[in-house]
């Protein structure tokens, strides 16, 4: 199952809020930017508006994801790359923006080595990602995979974003790496109006993919089935069958100091 760009783009009002979050919190005139994991040119198109002057490159691992960003905004350098890579053959960033990125990755330690060894002098780190694998949305998702019909199947779907560690692990570990570094913890609450359906239809395209992309077509349909269905009955729905979808989201900057 590939990363689907208008699945993505479904809800992405709602998406852009923890970008605009973090966006909020960067200060100074970056020259030089790259949005690792910029999916379908959201997040990198908030970026080229809030820095105007920069030179801005966005990279994402899906080609489905860039083709959809370079359609977008064909003035905006997009590629096919994974955000492990070193990117900075033409010199160092002034910030490095990973928006709900860097949690599908292993071994975080090495990839924050390898992406502030890649900044200028005085550049910036900023990451947000989801830190919501003890929300309900994430635990019925488990509790499905546990179903017999796909157990064998879903053994390891569990262990796709084991990578994420805690605020103070990220401190300091940043730290150690000679950055000054800001962490902090939001929880949104998005308002749905499709009820349950909205959000199977919103983890779809995210959350759910470890535990789709085994399965042919006829499990994924009785998955989201039976997925669709326990999230109906554990989360409340108004009058009018709006839901809220209860998401935190884990935030950091990273800035390097400029005598290193």
């Amino acid at each position: 199952m590939t990363w689907s760009a208008p699945d993505y783009s479904k809800f992405e009002a709602e998406r852009n809020r923890p970008v605009r979050d973090l966006l909020s919190q960067l200060t100074g005139d970056p020259a030089s930017i790259i949005d690792l994991g910029c999916g379908p040119g959201n997040s990198t198109e908030l970026l080229a508006a809030r820095f105007p002057n920069a030179t801005v490159t966005g990279i994402d691992s899906s080609p489905d994801m860039i083709d959809a960003a370079a359609k977008r905004r064909p003035d905006i350098r997009f590629e096919v790359r994974d955000i492990g890579e070193r990117h900075d053959a033409d010199g160092r960033f002034d910030l490095m923006f990973a928006n709900a990125s860097l949690q599908w990755l292993p071994n975080h330690a090495a990839l924050l080595s390898v992406l502030v060894d890649q900044l200028a002098p005085g550049g910036m780190l900023a990451v947000q990602m989801p830190d919501n694998l003890d929300e309900p949305a994430h635990r019925l998702m488990r509790e499905t995979a546990l179903d017999a019909r796909w157990a064998v199947k879903l053994a390891d779907a569990s262990k796709a974003r084991d990578s994420l560690h805690s605020a103070e692990w990220y401190l300091e570990t940043l730290r150690g790496l000679g950055t000054q570094v800001d962490v902090w913890r939001t929880t949104y609450h998005h308002a749905l109006a499709g009820g349950a359906a909205d959000i199977v239809g919103w983890f779809k395209s995210t959350g759910l993919r470890p535990f789709l992309q085994p399965l042919d077509e006829d499990e994924q349909a009785a998955f989201l089935a039976r997925y669709e269905t326990a999230i109906a009955r554990i989360v409340p729905s108004a009058s009018d069958g709006t839901v809220l979808l209860r998401f935190p989201r884990l935030f950091f900057t990273a800035r390097l100091e400029t005598h290193r």
